[in-house]
């Protein structure tokens, strides 16, 4: 054969290795988002759980350094997440910024009592355990009352709830169409190498020998595809960090490194096996199945 024609197919091949690396690279990129998404469910949950607030009022006789007190003992409970003085000043602030700077003068003597607000555990996060914890926070002497809206919580759970059905399917169904658009992939790049495949197949080689080259090359189609893909989330986050920070008090290195894995995970696996069963169907074709 010329060496025109030689060069000619060489770059042929690489055009379509280089094709199959970017695309498997871009469904991995699916997969990625898919395993953030799947690994920060339960943390956005928590984060929006523990972000209610149980407003603990005092009796209007204490003072700010018995409800410090208090504070410090309720920091004690296992199902006490942080816990925050407000003192009767701040609590005029607030009022006055609510109600306007004269509502006070209607009173003979401040109404507002000094508080505490109290973050639990997202476990406690329920109707039931919340009248639990209210009762448990109300037995205090010094404590008037414990406020907290039940229908919000009613209606986060629900809402958290929906959210992770939506999530879980749209994530099982993402890794289903990653799956079917690799393996088609690894099938059509294997496919390009069927005359070869039936050349070594009649001088005697065997199975696992024909098989191992195209393993070995879809193992580093794979991880090759990986590392782009990576690169693509890391840089996707490191731009998403200046305009929401916020984010990453969710998502921390150790989900990060977790999402990498899965990525590496999903492209050697999946490689890997599409490469095995293409190889094997190949190995067993007729002649005149070749040129179907």
């Amino acid at each position: 054969m010329p060496k025109g024609e030689n060069r000619i197919i060489r770059r042929r091949i690489t055009s379509a290795y280089l094709s199959s690396i970017i695309s498997i690279s871009l469904v991995l990129l699916l997969v990625g988002i898919a395993s953030m998404l799947m690994v920060n469910t339960r943390n956005v949950s928590d984060y929006f759980k523990e972000n209610l607030r149980l407003q603990v009022l005092m009796k209007q006789e204490v003072s700010d350094s018995q409800a410090e007190g208090f504070r410090k003992r309720a920091e004690t409970l296992n199902f006490v997440r942080s816990a925050e003085l407000v003192t009767k000043e701040q609590g005029e602030k607030e009022m006055a910024e609510l109600l306007g700077r004269d509502f006070l003068d209607i009173f003979e003597t401040s109404p507002v009592p000094v508080s505490v607000d109290v973050g639990v555990s997202a476990e406690y996060v329920s109707a039931d355990s919340l009248a639990v914890v209210s009762a448990i926070l109300g037995q205090d002497p010094l404590v008037d009352e414990v406020v907290y809206q039940k229908l919000l919580v009613d209606t986060l759970n629900t809402n958290l709830r929906k959210i992770s059905m939506v999530l879980t399917v749209f994530i099982v169904l993402m890794l289903i169409i990653s799956f079917a658009l690799i393996n088609n992939m690894m099938r059509l790049s294997v496919y390009d190498r069927r005359f070869a495949i039936h050349t070594m197949r009649l001088v005697g080689a065997t199975k696992s020998f024909i098989r191992g080259p195209f393993l070995a090359r879809s193992a580093f189609m794979g991880l090759f595809s990986a590392f782009l893909a990576i690169l693509m989330i890391v840089t996707g986050l490191y731009f998403l960090r200046k305009g929401f920070a916020q984010l990453f008090e969710i998502f921390t290195l150790d989900l990060l490194l977790e999402v990498m894995g899965i990525v590496v995970a999903a492209g050697l696996v999946i490689c890997f096996v599409s490469t095995y069963f293409v190889v094997g169907k190949l190995v067993g074709m007729k002649n005149d199945e070749l040129y179907a």
